[in-house]
């Protein structure tokens, strides 16, 4: 019930191998075009290598953790690299972290040396790291050591940098000391199996949790991934999500990288200067988020844009009349999380699907098993029954940084991932959001996703649905709606609407209608569901 056969760790299998094949075979194409900036496959190595040895010569080794605290960037690309060239783990850290976040990851995680960035938008990265820090003691080789953080021995900024942090200068000026003999030796003795990163799930329902991957399973499942929807070397792919996260990191970056494909991001926030990226830069695919770009077409310019490069993704506003889809439900949806290491659920149809094939998220991606177990008793369902969303296999997770396997997976190895579902008679997926999510009002049960895709049927916007506690019903369906003009919201005709598609008990009962900013997001970019429920209070 897979999109195709499944090949197991695929040679290359290490970052080392495969950047090296790369600057040979395509020096001068671009791996990563992000605003001004534009890196070559042979810079990535070069900038990488030398990175690399004097990470080395700082004391890393294969299996230290190197913490990546960049936005968007070359320096994150190259940070990456270079860490898993000689086999150390990479803790991509997210530019939105609060300080206690940040403390808390780092000491959670190991990290032995950080890779940061000065400071990104309104975020001075160098004081919240000394806070972080608070007294540390430093010795004569400059090694910090803080209780808050009893693993972190260096901290190393992008540019200049006061004691106890140290600038990268005079890290690449250590590099000089390591040749490329030690270099090799150290990239040798990488393998498939070992340890790539750690990354750190969302935390929507509970405490952020850190996903452990390998190298060989992260590139091969990308190669997988790539084949289905098309990747190959000459595309250039867009992407607005943060590399710092799961989509950004293996379903952009990694893929452009198997792929010698090129990267192409923004960190901009003027429309204008997006578009022109766009134009100049033609991308041929476009993935990532739809509500951070979804208002470019309103810019005065656009319509006069030629972005007829853009054929294939799921940015369908950006993309020319003859390939957006009349209803964006009726393309296969795509369903990535952290302990999957990227996609898990997909197809390779892109084209419009036939009406009872409304909301399907394809099929599980090569290399994983599926199933939908009850609820209760953990039994498998039968096709058209809503349960438990459970995957195995070799590209999976190896399991959650210093937890047991018994936390990670049950006894016959499936990742249960809280998730409700169900399938169709032809094994297509169809995903109706946390199990945990679930509403229960007067005894029957709402799956939120459900009535959130009937209301964007109707309004065409984004809609967020939850219970609320009621003393008679145990909880009632409630709607939060993002509009141009709440003030113009008709409840009544909406209600009247759904009722026409969904039964009784399903329909909301309280709706609030705000603007698009006043929906509360997380540092993570997921909607803040406590949030969402002070909107009724």
């Amino acid at each position: 019930m897979t999109n195709a056969p499944i090949s197991v760790f695929t040679e290359p299998a290490t970052i080392a191998d495969l950047i090296r094949e790369h600057a040979h075979a395509c020096p001068t194409r671009a791996l990563l075009i992000c605003d001004s900036e534009r890196l070559t496959f042979a810079e990535a190595e070069e900038l990488s290598a030398r990175l690399a040895r004097g990470l080395i010569a700082l004391g890393a080794w294969k299996g230290s953790h190197i913490g990546v605290l960049y936005p968007n960037s070359a320096d994150f690309v190259v940070s990456v690299l270079a860490a898993a060239r000689i086999g150390a783990v990479v803790v991509p850290l997210s530019t939105f972290s609060t300080t206690r976040e940040l403390r808390e990851q780092l000491a959670h995680s190991d990290v032995h040396i950080l890779l940061a960035t000065t400071g990104y938008r309104s975020h001075d990265y160098g004081r919240r790291v000394l806070e972080v820090l608070g007294d540390p003691v430093v010795d004569s080789e400059g090694r910090i050591f803080s209780p808050a953080v009893p693993q972190l021995r260096h901290v190393i900024l992008a540019g200049a940098a006061e004691s106890p942090l140290l600038g990268s200068e005079s890290v690449l000026r250590l590099a000089d000391s390591v040749n490329d003999a030690m270099l090799r030796a150290h990239e040798a003795d990488v393998g498939a199996g070992d340890p790539l990163m750690i990354v750190y799930t969302s935390g929507s329902t509970s405490a952020p949790k850190g996903v452990v991957h390998s190298q060989g399973a992260s590139l091969t499942h990308q190669r997988n991934l790539n084949a289905i929807r098309g990747l190959v070397e000459t595309d250039v792919m867009y992407c607005n999500s943060p590399l710092f996260w799961i989509g950004g990191f293996a379903y952009a970056f990694l893929a452009t990288l198997v792929a010698g494909a090129t990267l192409l991001c923004s960190n901009s926030t003027d429309d204008e200067t997006t578009l022109d990226l766009l134009e100049e830069e033609k991308p041929t695919i476009a993935n990532g988020f739809v509500a951070p770009i979804a208002h470019l077409p309103k810019h005065p310019s656009f319509s006069r844009r030629d972005l007829s490069s853009l054929r294939r993704g799921n940015l369908y506003p950006l993309m020319p009349a003859e390939v957006r889809p009349k209803d964006p439900q009726l393309r296969h949806n795509l369903l990535g999380m952290t302990e999957t290491g990227s996609v898990v659920l997909l197809s390779g149809d892109a084209g419009d699907q036939p009406e009872h094939r409304r909301g399907s998220f394809g099929k599980p991606a090569p290399g994983f098993e599926m199933r939908i177990v009850d609820l209760e008793d953990g039994a498998p369902v039968d096709s058209g029954v809503i349960g438990e969303l459970c995957f195995r296999g070799p590209y999976l997770m190896r399991g959650y940084y210093k937890r047991s396997r018994e936390e990670s997976f049950d006894p016959d190895g499936w990742f249960h991932t809280g998730d409700l579902a169900r399938t169709d008679d032809d094994g297509f997926v169809y995903y109706l959001g946390r199990s945990g999510a679930m509403i229960k009002t007067a005894g029957a049960n709402v799956a939120p996703a459900e009535v959130e895709r009937a209301i964007t049927e109707i309004t065409g916007g984004p809609a967020h649905v939850l219970g609320l506690p009621d003393p008679q019903r145990g909880q009632v369906v409630a709607a939060v709606l993002a509009v141009e003009d709440p003030a113009a919201f008709d409840e009544a005709r909406l209600r009247e609407r759904l009722r026409a598609d969904l039964s009784a008990y399903k329909v909301p009962a309280r709706f609030a209608a705000v603007t698009a900013e006043e929906i509360p997001i997380m540092s993570s970019g997921k909607v803040d569901l406590p949030g969402l429920k002070r909107l009724f209070e």
